[in-house]
């Protein structure tokens, strides 16, 4: 799966969930990205980095809950019409060009 099509279907997928029953602002849906990061940790706090397990026959895990931030990211690009495929080779490009450890920051 590419990344464009992802986004289509991610959108989709909300759309016929009813995601968009009312329309969500922009702010909105970067919360619920946000959430979905919650969520990474949190299962990390409870279980590591078990691979994968099941609650209720729900799939559940750290890489699940990544899942879960990319389907919420595709899913807002394709409601914006973002061209995030582009966008992200075009800051890959960038970040090349960078020095090592650009700014120094810290964690």
């Amino acid at each position: 799966m590419d990344i464009s099509q992802l986004c289509k279907d991610a959108h989709q997928v909300a759309l016929d969930g009813g995601w968009y029953d009312p329309p969500k602002s922009f702010g909105e849906m970067i919360l619920m990205c946000h959430s979905e990061l919650s969520e990474v940790v949190e299962d990390y706090r409870k279980h590591g980095f078990d691979d994968y397990y099941e609650n209720g026959g729900k799939p559940c895990g750290v890489q699940i809950e990544l899942a879960d931030l990319l389907i919420r990211v595709a899913d807002l690009c394709e409601n914006y019409n973002f061209d995030i495929e582009s966008a992200i080779r075009s800051k890959m490009e960038y970040n090349k060009t960078r020095s090592r450890r650009h700014g120094n920051k810290a964690l």
